[in-house]
This record gives structure tokens, C-alpha cells and sequence, in this order.
């Protein structure tokens, strides 16, 4: 999994940095098919922003969270974006592409 992490308006210390991941390795533990992710911290006066944009085969699941406090927001991230990839992990196992189905039974 590639993890880039960029900040606007703000430099990411490496505590900061640790912290992101922390909180990522727990979507490495529900889904382990995770190419990329793309985590933007951004500060605008009071709000602190932080968005995800997390790519698996075949979808970019992007999440985002707003607080007052940069730490809050990446723990409401990480829930958020937790939740998406459990329902995609959900939705994939529910609909397999099982080509035994598609065929009729044997003579």
C-alpha cells in the first residue's frame, strides 16, 4: 500500500505523520487489497480538514472530516473511511463473480 500524506497550510511532522498511519492500519487489517492512499491535512483559520482518497481495485473511495482539532478529524476520518471499506468489502463478497454459476449442471 502506498501511503502519501501532503498538508495545506500546515507542514506534517513526523508525529503527525505517525499518527495518520496508526490510525490507517486498521483498514490494512479489514482489507488488504488497498493499492493507494492519498491523505490531505488542510488548516484554514478555525476549521481543520482532513481528506482521504483511498484507491482499491476497481474504485477510489474518498472520504473527509472537518473539526476544530486536526486530531479529532483524523479519528472521525479513519471511522469514516473504515465504515466505506467494510461496505465495500461487503458488497464484493456478496456479488463474486463465481463463473461455477453461470454454468449449467453436468449431464
Amino acid at each position: 500500500m502506498n501511503l502519501t500524506i501532503s498538508g495545506r497550510h500546515l507542514s506534517v511532522t513526523p508525529a503527525l505523520r505517525s499518527y495518520v498511519e496508526s490510525k490507517l492500519s486498521r483498514i490494512r487489517r479489514h482489507f488488504d487489497h488497498v493499492i493507494d492512499v492519498n491523505v490531505i491535512l488542510t488548516v484554514d483559520h478555525l476549521k481543520q480538514k482532513a481528506e482521504i482518497t483511498c484507491h482499491v481495485s476497481g474504485k477510489e473511495i474518498f472520504v473527509e472530516s472537518e473539526d476544530p482539532d486536526l486530531y479529532a478529524a483524523i479519528d472521525a476520518l479513519a471511522d469514516k473511511l473504515d465504515r466505506r471499506i467494510i461496505k465495500y468489502k461487503d458488497r464484493l463478497h456478496a456479488h463474486p463473480h463465481d463463473a461455477l454459476k453461470h454454468h449449467s449442471p453436468p449431464d
